[in-house]
C-alpha cells in the first residue's frame, strides 16, 4: 500500500473519509484567515503600500495562481497540453507558494474529482455542504490518495522530485523567497502580511471558489449531468477557471474560456508560450462537438444533476 508525502496510506479503492479533523490545517487555514482579514487592514489604514510594495505582492501572488491554473490544473491533471522542462520547472516552484500541496497529489484528488463529480468519491462533493466543499475537505483527514491515477505524473523527475521533497519547494517559495525580497522591498511587517500571508489566503481561495461557488451557482450551457456551473467572479478570480461548466464538459481542452474574448488569462498564456516554442500540442474540442453539446443542454428538462 503507497504513502503520500505525509506518511498518510494511499489505498487502490478510494471510500468515503471519515470525520478526523487535521489539527495542523485547520490551525494553518485558521491563521492566514484571521492575520489577511484582521492584521493586513490595519497596516494598510496605517501605513499603506508603496506601488513597489503593491507590485511585487500582485506579481508573486499572480505567478502562484498560475502555477495553479496552468501547471496543477490544466498541464499536469488534465494535460491539455505539453510544456518544455523550463515550465514545467516554474510552475511547480510557485505552485509550492501556493501551499496546495504537490502537483501529484493535487492532481491525484483533482482527476478523481472529475471521475466521481458529485458522489461520496468526490473528494470535494458540493452534495455535502457549501462549506465542505470550499474549505471542509481540507480541514477532514482523507485517507485515501489514488495515486494510481496519476502514474504518467511520477515520470517527470521534475514533478516527482516535488512530490517527495514537497516541504522544501514550500517553504523555500511560498516563504523563505518572498519574505527575504518583501523585506528588502518594505521591511518585515510587510513581508510577512502581504507576500507571504494575504498571499496564500488569497490563492488559496481563489481555488476553494471553484470547488464551492462554481458548483452552486451559474449557468450550466453545456453539461447538465454534473453541478458545475459557469460563473463569472469565479472566472475573474481565477484566471478564466470558472468556465466551470465547459471545463467539466471537456476536461481536455486547454481552454475554459472559449471564445477569443472570454476572459480566460491562464488560455492566453498557454497560447502565448506556444508561439515562442514553450508549450505545444494545444488541445481543443472541436466547434461541431461543443454545439452538439450545447443544443443537448439547450434541449434537456431542467433538473439538479
Amino acid at each position: 500500500m503507497a504513502r503520500d508525502s505525509n506518511g498518510e496510506q494511499a489505498p487502490e479503492a478510494a471510500v468515503r473519509p471519515a470525520k478526523k479533523y487535521r489539527v495542523g490545517s485547520i490551525i494553518f487555514v485558521g491563521l492566514i484567515t484571521a492575520v489577511t482579514l484582521v492584521a493586513c487592514p490595519i497596516y494598510l489604514w496605517r501605513y499603506g503600500l508603496t506601488a513597489a510594495e503593491f507590485a511585487f505582492f500582485a506579481a508573486y501572488a499572480l505567478a502562484s495562481s498560475f502555477a495553479i491554473t496552468l501547471g496543477y490544473h490544466r498541464l499536469f491533471s488534465h494535460a491539455s497540453f505539453k510544456a518544455t522542462w523550463p515550465i514545467r520547472a516554474i510552475v511547480l516552484f510557485f505552485g509550492g507558494a501556493a501551499f496546495e500541496q504537490s502537483a501529484m497529489r493535487w492532481s491525484a484528488l483533482h482527476r478523481q474529482h472529475h471521475r466521481h463529480t458529485d458522489t461520496d468519491l468526490d473528494p470535494y462533493n458540493i452534495k455535502r455542504g457549501f462549506f465542505y466543499a470550499h474549505v471542509g475537505w481540507v480541514l477532514l483527514r482523507i485517507p485515501h490518495f489514488d495515486y494510481a491515477n496519476v502514474r504518467d505524473l511520477a515520470a517527470d523527475r521534475f514533478v516527482l522530485h516535488q512530490h517527495e521533497h514537497y516541504r522544501v519547494w514550500s517553504y523555500l517559495s511560498g516563504v523563505l523567497v518572498p519574505l527575504l525580497v518583501g523585506a528588502w522591498i518594505g521591511g518585515w511587517t510587510y513581508a510577512i502580511l502581504f507576500p507571504v500571508v494575504a498571499r496564500i489566503f488569497l490563492v488559496l481561495n481563489g481555488a476553494f471558489f471553484i470547488n464551492s461557488v462554481a458548483h452552486s451557482f451559474g449557468s450550466r450551457p453545456f453539461e447538465l449531468n454534473s453541478s458545475a456551473r459557469d460563473h463569472w467572479l469565479g472566472v475573474i478570480l481565477t484566471n478564466g477557471e470558472g468556465y466551470h461548466n465547459f471545463h467539466h464538459a471537456f476536461p481536455r481542452d486547454y481552454r475554459n474560456g472559449i471564445r477569443w474574448y472570454d476572459w480566460d488569462p491562464t488560455k492566453w498564456l498557454i497560447w502565448a508560450l506556444s508561439r515562442v516554442r514553450l508549450t505545444s500540442d494545444l488541445k481543443r474540442t472541436s466547434a461541431k462537438t461543443i454545439l452538439l453539446a450545447t443544443a443537448t443542454a439547450r434541449t434537456a428538462p431542467c433538473g439538479d444533476p
